[in-house]
C-alpha cells in the first residue's frame, strides 16, 4: 500500500457533520484509499457499490425511513461510484440531514454526472477531494527522492497509475486494458456520446499533438466532425479526468495569443497507450512533449494536494515567442520553461519581461525537477 497524500486530510474531516466527496478517474485508487480508511476505524462500516444493480435500486429515490433501515447502526457509510444512481444528490441530502451521526463518504469517476447530481442538494454539506494517479510527491515519500528520480524514464513512458507502478512487468498490457476498457466507461455510458469511434480519433489526435496548441476546427478536419462536436467530446474527456486544458495568458500585449489552448493528459502512460508507443526515450521523437506533459500533470497534482491555489496558463505571441507555464497567484506571476536537456540555455523573452516586470523565471530540467513537482530539494 502506497500512502496517499490526502489520507490524513480526509481523516481530519471525518465526523464533522459534512459528507466527503472523493472524485477521480477509475483505477486511480479511490476504493483502495477508502478500504485503508475503513481498517483504521472501529465504527461499523457500510459499503455500497453503485456498480451493483441492487444497490442502485435501494438508493434510487429512497425515503428517509428506507435509508434508516438500510444504514441501521452503521456509523461510516461508503457509497462507491455514486454517479451511477439517478438523483443520488437528494438521497445523500436525506442521509446528511436525518442521520447527522453518520459519516458519509461518496466517490465518483465522472465529475460531469456527479457534480450535476450533488452540487445543489449538498451545498454547504460537503468537503470535496480529488484523487489523481500516484504523484511523484507520494512516490518520493514512499521510495525516497533519490530512488524515485532513478525511475524517471519509467514514469515518462508508463505513467503513474497504481496498478502500473505495482506491476511494472505487465505495464504495457495493463495500460492497454486501462485505456480500452476502464478509463472511458463513464463516457461511453453518457447519452451525449454516441460515436465511440470518433472519441478514439479525437484522443489519438490529441495524443499526437501533445505540447502543441489545439484547434477544434483542425481536430474536426482531422476526425471528420464539426468543431462543436469536437469541443463537446473534449469537455467530456476533461470531466472524466482523462485530459485537462491550459489556456493562453494575456494581459497587456496586442500581439499575445489570447484565444488558444493546450491539452495535456493526466497520465503519460495513458497517452502512450492511446498511440501504442512504449519505446524507450532514446528511440523516441516525442521526449520533449512527454517531459512537458509529465511536469504539467505532476505540478497540477502538487498544487491540488497542497491546496496551493494558482491560475495556470501558457504564453505565446504571434511572433512565436513562448513560455511553457505561467502561474498567477495573488498578483504574483511565475514563468516556467521546461527543458529535457539540462544544458539548454534559455532566457525569459524580453517582450514578456517588459510587459510583466515583476515576474520570476524558472527553468525546470532533469537536475531540479524534483523540487518543482514535490516542493522539496533532492538533497533536502
Amino acid at each position: 500500500m502506497i500512502p496517499r497524500f490526502i489520507e490524513s486530510q480526509l481523516k481530519e474531516d471525518l465526523f464533522k457533520g459534512k459528507a466527503i466527496v472523493l472524485t477521480g478517474p477509475r483505477q486511480v485508487g479511490k476504493t483502495t484509499l477508502l478500504q485503508q480508511l475503513k481498517k483504521q476505524f472501529q465504527e461499523k462500516v457500510l459499503w455500497l457499490n453503485c456498480d451493483e444493480p441492487d444497490v442502485r435500486s435501494w438508493l434510487l429515490e429512497a425515503t428517509s425511513t428506507r435509508l434508516k433501515e438500510l444504514i441501521g447502526d452503521h456509523k461510516l457509510v461508503f457509497i462507491d461510484e455514486a454517479q451511477r444512481v439517478k438523483n443520488i444528490g437528494l438521497t445523500l441530502k436525506l442521509i446528511t440531514d436525518n442521520l447527522p451521526e453518520v459519516q458519509l463518504i461518496i466517490t465518483g469517476s465522472s465529475s460531469l454526472e456527479l457534480a450535476n447530481e450533488i452540487n445543489e442538494p449538498l451545498t454547504g454539506r460537503k468537503w470535496e477531494y480529488h484523487l489523481y494517479p500516484l504523484s511523484t510527491l507520494e512516490m518520493s515519500n514512499h521510495l525516497g527522492r533519490l530512488e524515485e528520480s532513478r525511475l524517471l524514464e519509467q514514469r515518462l513512458i508508463f505513467g503513474n497509475y497504481p496498478d502500473i507502478i505495482n506491476n511494472p512487468s505487465n505495464a504495457q498490457i495493463n495500460l492497454l486494458e486501462l485505456s480500452n476498457n476502464y478509463l472511458y466507461k463513464d463516457l461511453l455510458a453518457l447519452e451525449q456520446l454516441r460515436k465511440p469511434v470518433l472519441l478514439e480519433k479525437i484522443l489519438n489526435a490529441l495524443a499526437l499533438q501533445l505540447g502543441n496548441e489545439v484547434s477544434f476546427n483542425e481536430l474536426g478536419q482531422l476526425t471528420g466532425a464539426d468543431h462543436k462536436t469536437v469541443e463537446q467530446y473534449i469537455n467530456l474527456l476533461e470531466k472524466c479526468f482523462v485530459i485537462f486544458q491550459l489556456n493562453a495568458f494575456s494581459r497587456n500585449l496586442r500581439n499575445e495569443i489570447k484565444k488558444s489552448r493546450k491539452i495535456y493528459f493526466y497520465d503519460n502512460g495513458v497517452r502512450n497507450a492511446i498511440i501504442k508507443n512504449f519505446l524507450p526515450l532514446n528511440l523516441r521523437q516525442d521526449t520533449g512533449a512527454l517531459w512537458e506533459n509529465f511536469l504539467m500533470s505532476e505540478r497540477k497534482k502538487l498544487n491540488s494536494y497542497t491546496r496551493t491555489f494558482v491560475n495556470s496558463y501558457f504564453w505565446r505571441t504571434h511572433a512565436q515567442q513562448e513560455i511553457d507555464l505561467i502561474e498567477e497567484s495573488g498578483g504574483t506571476i511565475r514563468a516556467v520553461e521546461f527543458k529535457w536537456n539540462k544544458d539548454a540555455k534559455v532566457k525569459m523573452p524580453e517582450t514578456f519581461k517588459n510587459a510583466y516586470p515583476g515576474a520570476s523565471f524558472t527553468i525546470v530540467n532533469k537536475e531540479n525537477y524534483m523540487e518543482f513537482i514535490t516542493g522539496t530539494r533532492l538533497n533536502g
